[in-house]
């Protein structure tokens, strides 16, 4: 709202009651927090303070509360996020303009509003979560135009030193990769984890791949990571992507990916990745499964490492070949996403012809006589439907 942008979500502090008064206010609510009191109410979070659970009064009625306010939002992850707004006619919000001058908030989390500046709440804000690592990471690709600040570099590469990533719940990470993948800038997650040392506990496939060449200087003139990051962050801008059924958040993941098996080239084969592809797909799928991801996604980022470079030379493929790949990418539903990775990955826009190829390989039919002979009549399939793209490349 401070920022001119539309609410998302909202998130509610409650104050001046106990959680037992909160729910005989509202008996519908369910109890999900643990560490402090947590209440689920009309599909919205209704949170106490953060600390000793004690009830807090209301906005500004004595020292006591305004100081149990001020520690309930210090002890948030970034001092941007460490903000709250009064309602004094809840649940009416407040216009822009009145929030603005109504919000309480951390000392620094307006200049740093104002500013662009990620910056941690506290000393600990990254320990007492270590989530917050990857939050913060997701917060730099949701928020391009923010700085790092020094301070929280260092407290997520201390996080990470500590060894404090490793005990965090696969699902969490993979939930907050997942909004990264949904970002304006996806590719920042990646260099923010790896400039702050944060890579290794679950992106380990990409952990050292800033000090890989992507390829010969001729095509790739960048790191692998880099170039990955490049990738999903042309996904996220490509305003000529395909409406559903395409998937901009599965395009961005098999972006990603895409080129993970270079990061395990052979050194003496290097500035060259030849086979990468084949070491990427199952790079790709231990990558997903660690981060609990959903199958789809898995399966999505396995195709993207295994078959882009097939995709990549599409027009100089014999028509058998393109029925092959255009089985494995109509069978997985990736087929426009992978060929926005292509386009993404500095190739010609082959969406297009893949499409209506697809569409003739599709109208092919087997005779009733040939059906039902198991992978004979695949094999035949096959090859009725290699003729019929290799009659339309002639006509």
């Amino acid at each position: 709202m401070l920022m001119g942008r539309a609410i998302s979500d909202r998130d509610y502090l409650v104050l001046d009651a106990s959680p037992r008064e909160f729910q005989e206010r509202f008996p519908t609510a369910r109890e999900v927090g643990h560490a402090f009191p947590v209440f689920i109410h009309d599909g919205r979070e209704y949170a106490f303070p953060r600390g000793n659970g004690r009830a807090c009064c209301d906005f500004g009625s004595s020292a006591a509360s305004g100081a149990e306010l001020m520690a309930d939002l210090e002890s948030r992850d970034l001092t941007i996020n460490a903000i709250a707004l009064p309602l004094p006619d809840y649940p009416r919000i407040p216009s822009a303009s009145s929030a603005a001058r109504m919000v309480i908030g951390h000392p620094r989390a307006l200049s740093d509003l104002h500013n662009r500046i990620l910056r941690p709440a506290s000393a600990t804000a990254m320990a007492d979560d270590p989530l917050r690592v990857f939050r913060a990471a997701r917060f730099a690709a949701q928020l391009p135009e923010f700085t790092i600040h020094p301070e929280l570099a260092k407290a997520m590469f201390d996080t990470a030193e500590n060894g404090l990533l490793e005990a965090l719940a696969a699902e969490r990470v993979g939930n907050e990769l997942r909004k990264a993948l949904r970002a304006a800038r996806p590719g920042r997650f990646l260099r923010i984890l790896a400039a702050t040392g944060c890579l290794g506990s679950w992106f380990e496939e990409f952990a050292g791949a800033e000090a890989i060449p992507a390829g010969p200087p001729q095509w790739h003139s960048e790191d692998v990571l880099e170039h990955s990051a490049k990738c999903a962050d042309a996904i996220a801008e490509d305003d000529s992507f395909p409406p559903p059924p395409a998937d901009r958040e599965i395009a961005c993941w098999m972006a990603m990916v895409h080129d993970i098996g270079k990061v395990a080239t052979p050194v003496e084969m290097l500035p060259a990745h030849h086979g990468h592809e084949l070491r990427g797909e199952d790079m790709a799928r231990a990558l997903g499964q660690r981060l609990a991801l959903p199958t789809r996604l898995i399966r999505a980022g396995a195709v993207a490492a295994r078959h882009h470079m097939t995709a990549a030379r599409y027009v100089e493929l014999r028509p058998g070949t393109r029925v092959d790949l255009l089985h494995v990418l109509h069978t997985e539903r990736v087929r426009e996403e992978l060929f926005a990775v292509v386009r993404a990955d500095g190739g010609d826009d082959l969406a297009p012809l893949a499409r209506e190829d697809l569409a003739v390989m599709l109208a092919v039919r087997l005779p009733e006589s040939e059906r039902d002979l198991g992978p004979e009549s695949g094999e035949k399939l096959r090859l009725l439907r290699a003729q019929a793209l290799a009659a339309r490349r002639e006509a």
